[in-house]
């Protein structure tokens, strides 16, 4: 089993930057992938990036160039750095691990992003 914790989420003002982490424990392999979902009240849960164990990172159009995605492999950390915070980037952002040997997906309960105008 894989326990995800996120943390570092707040209210942040336009403009401002806020960097989540996301912290795995339990069971976990090498051959995974880790990404931040976000969710905003009354829409779907939507990617924001993800990261292979290797480090190839994938973005949402709406985030390239304002958020970094990265990984510590060593202390099983994601991270999500972002920058140039709109109020339409404020969500519940959560953290996912995919693990592909086990073919199982693990989510974490999810961190609240709240940016004013």
């Amino acid at each position: 089993q894989v326990q995800l914790v996120e943390s570092g989420g707040g209210l942040v003002q336009a403009g401002g930057s806020l960097r989540l982490s996301c912290a795995a424990s339990g069971s976990i392999l090498g051959i995974n992938a880790m990404g931040w979902y976000r969710q905003a009240p009354g829409k779907q849960r939507e990617l924001v990036a993800e990261i292979t164990y290797s480090g190839s990172t994938n973005y949402a159009d709406f985030v390239k160039d304002r958020f970094t995605i990265s990984r510590d492999n060593g202390k099983n950390q994601v991270y999500l750095q972002m920058n140039s915070l709109k109020p339409e980037d404020t969500a519940l952002y959560y953290c996912k691990l995919v693990d592909y040997i086990r073919v199982r997906t693990y989510w974490g309960q999810g961190t609240q992003v709240t940016v004013s105008s």
